[in-house]
């Protein structure tokens, strides 16, 4: 059967285009290597305890765009679910980002915002290293206790790198506040979906326009498909090019799932673990996304989250960013604009860390260029 576009890799970024082209009466193959569709943001129910498992770790929509929120609405509803993260550093736990809260229980004060602004001002050591590395640039900002508190080990083992080698903008994202507004994100919109990511997905790809092909690999099909195929693809890019300019870098994670007999664990969803000694990142704790839900009250499941360097053949997380690495990427980007038929996206494709929302949104903007470009 001709297809108008093959779309290579079913998460948020391929089923959204795969959606809006069926929508436009095209004809859409949609090719995954996973026997699952979602990508990432995959989650499953597990059947003794109805809890929901997020299979790649915790994924919380959120997003201050009007445009990606209404789209997301035409497939699922969303309760009203507020992310908030503890850290747990020694015996203490602390509520990160960091907020007045978190300041007045490390420094044991009760400082008013006023207050707090101050003492954080005489907390910061300034150096001139601070704008090339992530540790002097941490202590220009939040200060020594609260740096080896929350940020070195956490950091230390998300990259296994001393921090001192790390640049600045893998943190410069994270706010400190000076109020006690304890939620993770702030955006506009947020929640978990009410039937779950995997319906989300059922209901993207439910048009009969749509052929989803699991457990398939783009790069055994490629040869089979006509020489002008429009293809939409979200593979990692220095793959599609045979690592022709190098291999770029990228973090991967590995979880180690259990079931407890306990009504619950830890009484939040997520928990960092911030200090060096304890060997995983984060445990999560997914019966707390869902207080509205009929789980289990006697078990729970947790998942403790481990970082390390990916391999060829694990699942790439994050892109580590390094000079050598934005060099090849540009030259991939560079092989990627002379390809005619060939369109690069999602966190793989071009090589950044997208949220959902983002990835959502990168496709819509895909969408509208291709549409542009070839249909208007």
């Amino acid at each position: 059967m001709k297809h108008d576009v093959v779309i290579v890799g079913a998460g948020f970024y391929g089923t959204t285009l795969a959606e809006m082209f069926a929508a436009i009466g095209k004809r859409v193959r949609l090719i995954e290597k996973r026997d699952h569709v979602g990508g990432n943001a995959y989650s499953y129910f597990d059947k003794e305890t109805n809890i929901e498992i997020h299979k790649y770790g915790s994924h919380i929509f959120h997003t201050n765009s009007v445009r990606v929120w209404e789209y997301i609405n035409q497939f699922t509803s969303f309760n009203n679910y507020t992310h908030k993260v503890i850290s747990k550093s020694g015996s203490m736990m602390l509520s990160v980002p960091i907020n007045l809260n978190t300041i007045n229980q490390v420094f044991k004060s009760d400082f008013s915002p006023e207050a707090a602004i101050a003492f954080m001002e005489s907390q910061k050591v300034m150096s001139a290293e601070s704008e090339s590395n992530l540790e002097a640039w941490a202590k220009s900002e939040i200060g020594i206790k609260l740096y080896e508190l929350l940020i070195r080990g956490y950091t230390q083992k998300q990259w296994e790198m001393d921090p001192v080698l790390l640049p600045p903008a893998i943190i410069k994202r994270l706010p400190v506040r000076f109020d006690y507004d304890d939620r993770y994100f702030t955006d506009t919109y947020q929640g978990m979906p009410s039937d779950g990511y995997e319906k989300i997905f059922q209901n993207m790809l439910s048009s009969n326009r749509i052929d989803v092909e699991l457990e398939t690999d783009f790069f055994v099909e490629r040869d089979r498909l006509p020489s002008d195929q429009l293809v939409i693809y979200s593979g990692p890019i220095d793959r599609f090019f045979d690592y022709s300019k190098g291999e770029l870098s990228w973090r991967t994670l590995d979880f180690e799932l259990e079931k407890i007999h306990e009504s619950t664990f830890q009484k939040n969803s997520v928990v960092n673990y911030a200090d060096l000694e304890v060997p995983y990142t984060r445990i999560h704790e997914f019966k707390h996304f869902y207080t509205e839900r009929d789980q289990s009250k006697n078990s729970t499941i947790i998942s403790r989250e481990y970082s390390r360097k990916a391999n060829k053949g694990d699942e790439p997380y994050y892109p580590v960013g390094t000079e050598t690495d934005k060099k090849i990427h540009a030259e991939y980007k560079s092989l990627s604009e002379n390809l005619r038929s060939v369109y690069f996206g999602g966190r793989l494709g071009s090589y950044q860390y997208l949220d959902m929302h983002m990835a959502i949104n990168q496709a819509m903007i895909t969408f509208k260029q291709i549409v542009d470009e070839r249909w208007s």
